[in-house]
Protein backbone atom coordinates (compact mmCIF):
# COMPACT_ATOMS: atom_id res chain seq x y z
CA UNK A 1 0.00 0.00 0.00
CA UNK A 2 1.33 3.44 -0.78
CA UNK A 3 0.79 6.41 1.34
CA UNK A 4 -0.62 8.63 -1.74
CA UNK A 5 -4.12 9.77 -2.01
CA UNK A 6 -6.49 7.82 -4.84
CA UNK A 7 -7.13 9.52 -7.69
CA UNK A 8 -10.75 8.55 -7.71
CA UNK A 9 -13.00 7.45 -4.84
CA UNK A 10 -15.75 5.25 -5.57
CA UNK A 11 -18.47 5.31 -2.63
CA UNK A 12 -19.67 1.62 -1.76
CA UNK A 13 -22.84 0.40 0.42
CA UNK A 14 -22.72 -2.49 1.27
CA UNK A 15 -26.87 -3.11 2.26
CA UNK A 16 -28.28 -5.75 3.36
CA UNK A 17 -30.27 -7.39 1.70
CA UNK A 18 -34.20 -8.88 3.21
CA UNK A 19 -32.98 -12.28 2.23
CA UNK A 20 -29.46 -12.22 2.52
CA UNK A 21 -27.87 -13.62 5.57
CA UNK A 22 -24.84 -11.61 4.98
CA UNK A 23 -24.48 -9.86 8.02
CA UNK A 24 -22.09 -6.73 6.12
CA UNK A 25 -24.74 -3.69 6.58
CA UNK A 26 -22.17 -1.13 6.91
CA UNK A 27 -20.81 1.17 4.33
CA UNK A 28 -17.56 1.54 3.47
CA UNK A 29 -15.26 3.88 1.22
CA UNK A 30 -13.19 2.11 -1.34
CA UNK A 31 -10.53 3.62 -3.92
CA UNK A 32 -11.18 2.98 -7.87
CA UNK A 33 -9.00 4.33 -9.95
CA UNK A 34 -10.93 3.40 -13.69
CA UNK A 35 -14.09 4.75 -12.90
CA UNK A 36 -15.88 7.40 -15.19
CA UNK A 37 -19.12 8.80 -13.63
CA UNK A 38 -21.54 10.92 -15.91
CA UNK A 39 -22.08 14.30 -14.57
CA UNK A 40 -26.16 13.61 -14.53
CA UNK A 41 -25.95 10.65 -12.65
CA UNK A 42 -23.04 12.34 -10.33
CA UNK A 43 -25.85 14.99 -9.81
CA UNK A 44 -28.33 13.06 -9.07
CA UNK A 45 -26.41 10.34 -6.81
CA UNK A 46 -25.70 13.80 -5.01
CA UNK A 47 -29.17 14.65 -4.82
CA UNK A 48 -29.08 18.06 -6.20
CA UNK A 49 -32.47 16.63 -8.24
CA UNK A 50 -34.60 13.68 -8.32
CA UNK A 51 -33.90 12.38 -11.34
CA UNK A 52 -31.59 11.75 -13.87
CA UNK A 53 -33.85 13.04 -16.20
CA UNK A 54 -33.89 16.17 -14.29
CA UNK A 55 -30.92 16.49 -14.04
CA UNK A 56 -30.35 16.28 -17.26
CA UNK A 57 -32.64 18.44 -17.94
CA UNK A 58 -31.09 20.89 -16.20
CA UNK A 59 -27.86 20.67 -17.55
CA UNK A 60 -28.85 20.78 -21.19
CA UNK A 61 -30.83 24.38 -20.47
CA UNK A 62 -27.73 25.83 -19.07
CA UNK A 63 -28.42 25.54 -15.44
CA UNK A 64 -25.06 23.39 -14.59
CA UNK A 65 -22.04 24.22 -15.25
CA UNK A 66 -18.65 22.09 -15.51
CA UNK A 67 -15.28 24.07 -14.44
CA UNK A 68 -17.06 27.69 -15.74
CA UNK A 69 -17.88 26.23 -19.37
CA UNK A 70 -22.04 24.91 -20.30
CA UNK A 71 -21.54 20.86 -20.81
CA UNK A 72 -23.14 18.07 -21.87
CA UNK A 73 -24.87 15.49 -19.51
CA UNK A 74 -22.51 13.04 -20.50
CA UNK A 75 -18.95 14.55 -19.02
CA UNK A 76 -17.19 12.19 -17.39
CA UNK A 77 -16.69 14.15 -13.60
CA UNK A 78 -13.09 14.44 -11.84
CA UNK A 79 -11.85 14.82 -8.23
CA UNK A 80 -11.10 18.40 -7.21
CA UNK A 81 -13.19 19.96 -9.91
CA UNK A 82 -16.10 22.68 -9.77
CA UNK A 83 -19.57 22.41 -10.21
CA UNK A 84 -21.89 25.34 -10.92
CA UNK A 85 -25.63 24.95 -10.36
CA UNK A 86 -28.65 26.69 -9.92
CA UNK A 87 -31.76 25.75 -8.10
CA UNK A 88 -34.84 27.64 -8.01
CA UNK A 89 -33.11 31.10 -6.86
CA UNK A 90 -30.26 29.69 -5.71
CA UNK A 91 -26.94 29.96 -7.19
CA UNK A 92 -24.23 26.58 -6.15
CA UNK A 93 -20.50 26.21 -6.76
CA UNK A 94 -19.54 22.69 -5.49
CA UNK A 95 -16.20 21.30 -5.42
CA UNK A 96 -16.41 17.07 -6.01
CA UNK A 97 -14.87 15.48 -2.96
CA UNK A 98 -16.63 11.59 -3.71
CA UNK A 99 -18.15 9.74 -6.66
CA UNK A 100 -20.78 7.69 -6.97
CA UNK A 101 -23.10 6.12 -9.19
CA UNK A 102 -25.16 5.20 -6.49
CA UNK A 103 -27.78 7.22 -4.82
CA UNK A 104 -27.49 7.19 -1.20
CA UNK A 105 -28.99 8.58 1.73
CA UNK A 106 -28.77 12.51 2.05
CA UNK A 107 -26.23 12.44 4.97
CA UNK A 108 -23.99 10.45 2.89
CA UNK A 109 -24.38 12.18 -0.12
CA UNK A 110 -23.32 15.21 1.47
CA UNK A 111 -19.84 13.74 1.83
CA UNK A 112 -19.45 14.16 -2.18
CA UNK A 113 -19.17 17.86 -2.87
CA UNK A 114 -18.58 20.48 -0.55
CA UNK A 115 -19.78 24.00 -1.07
CA UNK A 116 -17.76 26.88 -1.69
CA UNK A 117 -17.39 29.48 1.23
CA UNK A 118 -17.96 32.25 -1.06
CA UNK A 119 -21.00 30.30 -2.74
CA UNK A 120 -22.41 29.99 0.90
CA UNK A 121 -22.16 33.39 1.35
CA UNK A 122 -23.42 34.89 -1.33
CA UNK A 123 -26.99 32.48 -0.97
CA UNK A 124 -27.50 34.03 2.17
CA UNK A 125 -27.24 37.11 1.00
CA UNK A 126 -29.58 37.17 -1.52
CA UNK A 127 -31.73 35.10 0.43
CA UNK A 128 -31.18 38.01 3.26
CA UNK A 129 -32.48 40.32 -0.19
CA UNK A 130 -35.56 38.16 -1.29
CA UNK A 131 -36.67 38.26 2.59
CA UNK A 132 -36.21 42.15 2.64
CA UNK A 133 -38.09 42.41 -0.49
CA UNK A 134 -40.84 40.61 -0.21
CA UNK A 135 -43.98 42.16 1.13
CA UNK A 136 -45.09 42.07 4.80
CA UNK A 137 -48.31 40.45 4.86
CA UNK A 138 -50.78 39.51 8.34
CA UNK A 139 -51.35 35.99 7.13
CA UNK A 140 -54.73 34.80 5.80
CA UNK A 141 -57.89 36.95 6.26
CA UNK A 142 -60.17 36.12 8.95
CA UNK A 143 -63.97 36.19 8.21
CA UNK A 144 -64.72 38.94 8.70
CA UNK A 145 -62.10 40.54 6.06
CA UNK A 146 -63.17 37.71 3.96
CA UNK A 147 -67.18 38.72 3.73
CA UNK A 148 -65.34 41.98 3.71
CA UNK A 149 -63.56 41.13 0.07
CA UNK A 150 -66.31 38.98 -1.17
CA UNK A 151 -68.90 42.34 -0.56
CA UNK A 152 -66.40 44.67 -2.51
CA UNK A 153 -66.19 42.10 -5.33
CA UNK A 154 -69.95 41.85 -5.57
CA UNK A 155 -70.41 45.51 -5.75
CA UNK A 156 -67.00 46.09 -8.06
CA UNK A 157 -69.37 43.39 -10.44
CA UNK A 158 -72.51 45.39 -9.88
CA UNK A 159 -71.13 48.60 -11.02
CA UNK A 160 -69.66 47.73 -14.34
Amino acid sequence: MTSEAPKYVNVVTMAKHPNSHSPNTKSQVQANTNQNIRLDKWLWACRFYKTRAIAKAAIDGGKVQYEGHKTKPGRSVQLGDIVKLRQGFDEKRVTILALSERRQSATIAQTFYQETDESIQKRLEIANLRKIAAPATQGKPDKKQRRQIHRFKRQKEDNE
